[in-house]
């Protein structure tokens, strides 16, 4: 008998000045390679911890060093490809930028955008999955967990 497990990963809100910090990639779970949005988001490797994850996910796909503020929450969802995801989001704030950064492969851009940009992107079918503008909604409503209910004991 085979055990089910699902992946695990990461994503980060990052907000400054009325706007979250999006990457535009290329979706291929569906198999049509368009570009879509996401937040800076990623699989958390066996050697690190969620929070670590989080940090250099932002970096691979964005080029920005952030400090993780808080938890957002942990949002399940089923791919097209029936690949079921528990992904936590994490708040951060950015600090520094290195626009020379080279972002990972697949990744087109980063774009700055308001709540309302979000809100066209998702009518017109632009959004990564259905997780990415629930967790803009929640950080805006002021949802915001400490760090510390996350207990990793291996590190």
């Amino acid at each position: 008998m085979t055990r089910w497990t699902p992946n695990t990963t990461v994503a980060t809100l990052v907000f400054d000045q009325g706007r979250f910090l999006l990457v535009e990639e290329l979706d291929r779970l569906d198999g049509r390679d368009h570009p879509v949005l996401n937040q800076p988001a990623g699989h958390l490797e066996a050697d690190e911890s969620l929070v670590q994850a989080a940090c250099r996910e932002t970096l691979e796909e964005t080029g920005w060093q952030v400090t993780i503020t808080g938890y957002l929450g942990l949002y399940i969802n089923q791919a097209p490809n029936q690949v079921i995801y528990h992904r936590h989001a994490f708040i951060a704030k950015p600090e520094r930028h290195d626009p020379d950064w080279p972002l990972d492969e697949g990744i087109l851009g980063c774009h700055w955008m308001s709540l309302e940009e979000l809100e066209s992107a998702e009518r017109q079918n632009r959004l990564r999955s259905a997780m990415v503008l629930p967790a803009c909604r929640d950080f805006l409503a002021g949802t915001r967990f400490p760090l510390s209910v996350i207990q990793d004991f291996r590190f």
